[in-house]
C-alpha cells in the first residue's frame, strides 16, 4: 500500500491536502462483534441517495450499484410478484455462465444481466446451492478478462448478489476447483479467492465505472463473504486510501465516482467495527476534507460517515460508570425520559475541531448555487441539516424532528421509514442503521423487499 502511494505521489498528480500531510496508512483498532440480532417488529428504512440515474436513463438494477433518491425509495411500491417461471430461466442462465465455451461477450452480458436481475428480484439461495465454485469461478473470469467495461461490471455485481444469496459461512467448498485463480485453503472461504482480481480492477482497470463498480463489490463480498475482523479493517484502510488521495491512489485522481464509492463502503463496513477510538480522528480528517468536494455525492457520504463517527463516539451508560469519573457534559439522557432508554456517556472525541465542523456543516445546510439542479440542492441541504443535527446531538438519528407529537407527547424523533408492503414499516433511527440499508439497497435496488422478508442474511444485517 505504501508503495503504491509512493507511486501516486512521484507521478506528478494532485493529491488532496490531507494526502500530502501524510505518509502511512490509517491506524486500525480491533472491532468487537457487531450488532446482529433479529428485531421483534419490521421496522426499518432506506437508503440515502448515491447518485442519479445517468442523463441517457441507461443504468438499471441489473448494471449499477447507484440507487435512487431518498424520497423514490421511501415511496416505492413493492415490484409485483412473478410466477416461478424465472426458476427455469435462472436455471438455463447459471449453466450458460458456467459453459463458457464458444461464447461471445455480447451473449455473456445478455446472460449476466438476466442472472443479475432474477437475483436481485428473487431469493434465489436454493437454485444456487451446489454451483458455488463454477459460479465463483465463472464470476472470476468475466472480471479477470475485463472484455467489456458491461460485462465486467455485471459480473462484479452478480458476485455481490452471491455473497448475499448464499450464506457464506459454509464449510463444504471444494475451493481446491479455483486453485487456478488463488492458492487457499478451506477455511479461507471464498473471500479470499475473490479479494486480489477485485482489487486489481480497483488498481489498473481503465474505466472509471469498472473501478467504482469494483470498490462497490469490494465492500460487499468483505461484509457478507467471510472476511475476519483483520481483513475488514485493512480493507477500510485500504478505501480510506483511496479517499485521502482524491482517487490518485487507485489511478482516478479527481474522480469522484470510485471515491465516492469508497466513502460509502467504508461506512457501511465501519459498522461492523465496535471500537473506532484509534481511527476516528484520522477519518474524519479525511472526511472533513472531502466536504469542499465540488461533487454532492461525495459531499454526502463524507458527511453521512461524520455522523456515524459522532455516534460511534457515545456508549450506554453502565452501573460501572461511577459519577466521579464522568463530567455532565459526557453524559446524554434521552430528552423525553422514556423508560428503558438508558443515559450515553462520550468515550471519545470524535473529531477534535467539532466548532469548525459545524459552520462547514451548517454552510452546506443552507447552500444555494447555481452549479446544482433544485432537486440536487434540496438533498444536499437535508442531508447536511440531518448531519449537522447529528454532530451537536449524536443521539440523533436522521430525519429527526424535535416536534412534539399531539397524540403522545414526546418528540417524534428520527422519522425516516419505508414501507413494507401495505402494513409494515422500517424505521431508521440510527445512522448505522442508514449506512447498512444503503449497502443492501446498491446491490439489491428494487429487489430490497423481497430480500428482507425471505432472506435471513438481509434482515439479520437490520436488527
Amino acid at each position: 500500500m505504501h508503495d503504491l502511494r509512493r507511486q501516486a505521489l512521484e507521478s506528478g498528480k494532485t493529491v488532496s491536502r490531507k494526502a500530502r500531510s501524510k505518509n502511512g496508512s490509517p491506524a486500525s483498532s480491533r472491532p468487537n462483534s457487531a450488532p446482529s440480532s433479529r428485531a421483534a417488529s419490521r421496522s426499518r428504512a432506506l437508503s440515502r441517495t448515491s447518485s442519479e440515474e445517468d442523463e441517457n436513463g441507461n443504468l438499471s438494477d441489473e448494471n449499477s450499484f447507484s440507487t435512487n433518491s431518498l424520497d423514490e425509495l421511501l415511496n416505492g411500491d413493492t415490484p409485483d410478484p412473478i410466477t416461478d417461471a424465472w426458476r427455469a430461466d435462472l436455471a438455463d442462465r447459471i449453466q450458460e455462465l458456467i459453459d463458457r465455451k464458444r461464447s461471445s461477450v455480447q451473449g455473456r452480458e445478455k446472460c449476466l444481466a438476466t442472472y443479475v436481475r432474477t437475483l436481485t428480484a428473487q431469493y434465489a439461495e436454493e437454485d444456487i446451492r451446489g454451483k458455488e465454485e463454477e459460479l465463483v469461478a465463472a464470476f472470476l473470469k468475466s472480471i479477470k478478462t475485463e472484455a467489456s467495461e458491461r460485462e465486467t461490471i455485471l459480473a462484479m455485481k452478480g458476485a455481490s448478489l452471491y455473497f448475499i444469496a448464499v450464506n457464506w459461512k459454509m464449510t463444504d467448498l471444494d475451493l481446491e476447483a479455483l486453485a487456478m485463480t488463488v492458492v487457499t485453503s478451506p477455511s479461507d472461504l471464498i473471500y479470499e479467492v475473490v479479494v486480489s482480481p477485485i482489487k486489481r480492477i480497483i488498481s489498473d482497470s481503465a474505466s472509471i465505472s469498472s473501478k467504482a463498480a469494483a470498490v462497490h463489490c469490494l465492500g460487499t463480498c468483505t461484509f457478507f463473504g467471510g472476511a475476519s475482523d483483520d481483513e475488514i479493517l485493512d480493507n477500510m484502510a485500504y478505501l480510506l486510501e483511496v479517499v485521502a488521495s482524491d482517487g490518485a491512489f487507485i489511478e482516478a485522481q479527481d474522480e469522484p465516482t470510485p471515491v465516492a464509492a469508497a466513502l460509502e463502503e467504508w461506512g457501511a463496513l465501519s459498522t461492523l467495527i465496535g471500537d473506532l477510538t484509534t481511527d476516528s480522528e484520522e477519518a474524519a480528517e479525511y472526511f472533513v476534507d472531502q466536504l469542499s468536494s465540488s461533487d454532492p455525492a461525495v459531499q454526502i457520504a463524507a458527511g453521512e460517515n461524520i455522523a456515524l463517527l459522532y455516534e460511534k463516539s457515545y456508549r450506554p451508560l453502565t452501573e460501572d460508570d461511577g459519577p466521579a469519573d464522568l463530567s455532565d457534559n459526557e453524559i446524554i439522557s434521552d430528552p423525553d425520559d422514556i423508560p428503558g432508554v438508558p443515559k450515553l456517556v462520550k468515550t471519545y472525541d470524535a473529531y477534535r475541531r467539532t466548532d469548525l465542523l459545524k459552520d462547514t456543516l451548517s454552510d452546506l445546510a443552507k447552500l444555494n448555487t447555481r452549479r446544482l439542479s433544485k432537486k440536487e440542492q434540496k438533498t444536499l441541504r437535508t442531508s447536511f441539516a440531518d448531519i449537522l443535527d447529528s454532530v451537536e446531538y449524536p443521539t440523533h438519528g436522521p430525519r429527526y424532528q424535535n416536534a412534539i407529537s399531539q397524540e403522545t407527547g414526546k418528540r417524534y424523533g428520527s422519522r425516516m421509514t419505508v414501507r413494507i408492503h401495505k402494513e409494515g414499516v422500517m424505521r431508521i433511527d440510527k445512522w448505522w442503521k442508514l449506512h447498512r440499508l444503503q449497502a443492501l439497497r446498491r446491490v439489491l435496488q428494487s429487489g430490497f423487499v423481497t430480500h428482507y422478508e425471505r432472506n435471513p442474511v438481509v434482515f439479520e444485517s437490520l436488527p
